[in-house]
């Protein structure tokens, strides 16, 4: 299978150590996390996969997304560069395009930049460890800068001292911060949040308005109407068990 990933590329920095990225910080996103960023990189992907209906699933965190295709994909005789360009320049587009749907009148202030790349994963086994490694990813990061920013916002911490506070903290630490100094559940944060976004092809029912003439009629009537397509739908769910894979057996197909 073949697995591509995009980024901003915009001096990019992990989440991780509490600075966001240059683009982010221009444009005051949300910390520690902008539902309209995260909504809009996924309304890119959605674009990308409706323009390469070879793409069977992807999956996205905070300023990247993964896109596998079919093992059997022969778009562009499987040129890396082809699938990495028409991807890119697919994502960026998309992103300017959108940029007001999400951001309304909050204006752009310069074109985003996207980096990626391609790998080619020789088993099932490997892409399934791929993507759950970026959800546990997800999971770090996330409850890494739930914390990081309710010491810097509520308790007024610099970020050199929020850094400090957390400093050889694990996972069972990090919760009980936020839950004994802030009364934060991590559980209850937002799923997208903690898990990431996966997107999926399925049948989504669209009601539209449709003109029905008869033989002898001028005018047709309106009538609803309602058409089934097949779209990448959000989903907000658990990759690295086997109960997502058991019931989503199409994804790796060996005839996919």
């Amino acid at each position: 299978m073949s697995l591509f990933f995009s980024k901003p590329s915009s001096d990019h920095i992990p989440m991780t150590s509490g600075i966001y990225n240059q683009f982010a910080e221009k444009h005051n996103f949300a910390k520690p996390n902008d539902s309209r960023a995260l909504h809009l990189m996924t309304k890119c992907a959605q674009t990308v996969m409706q323009e390469l209906e070879d793409i069977v699933i992807a999956y996205g965190q905070s300023d990247e997304y993964s896109f596998v295709f079919k093992r059997k994909s022969n778009w562009f005789k499987r040129r890396a560069s082809k699938f990495m360009t028409l991807v890119v320049s697919q994502f960026a587009s998309s992103y300017v395009f959108y940029w007001r749907n999400y951001f309304g009148d909050q204006p752009l202030l310069y074109p985003p930049g996207f980096d990626g790349r391609v790998v080619v994963y020789p088993t099932n086994q490997t892409l399934k460890d791929y993507l759950s490694w970026r959800q546990a990813d997800c999971h770090i990061n996330n409850l890494y800068n739930t914390v990081f920013w309710a010491l810097v916002q509520q308790s007024g911490l610099t970020p050199v001292q929020a850094q400090r506070r957390l400093q050889g903290t694990v996972t069972a630490d990090k919760n009980e911060i936020l839950f004994s100094e802030f009364n934060i559940n991590y559980n209850n944060e937002p799923v997208m949040y903690r898990k990431g976004t996966v997107l999926l092809w399925q049948k989504v029912d669209e009601v539209m308005t449709k003109e029905v003439k008869l033989p002898a009629e001028v005018e047709g009537e309106q009538k609803v109407v309602t058409r089934t397509r097949m779209k990448p739908a959000p989903l907000h769910c658990d990759v690295i068990g086997d109960a997502f894979w058991k019931e989503h057996p199409e994804i790796l197909d060996e005839d996919s």
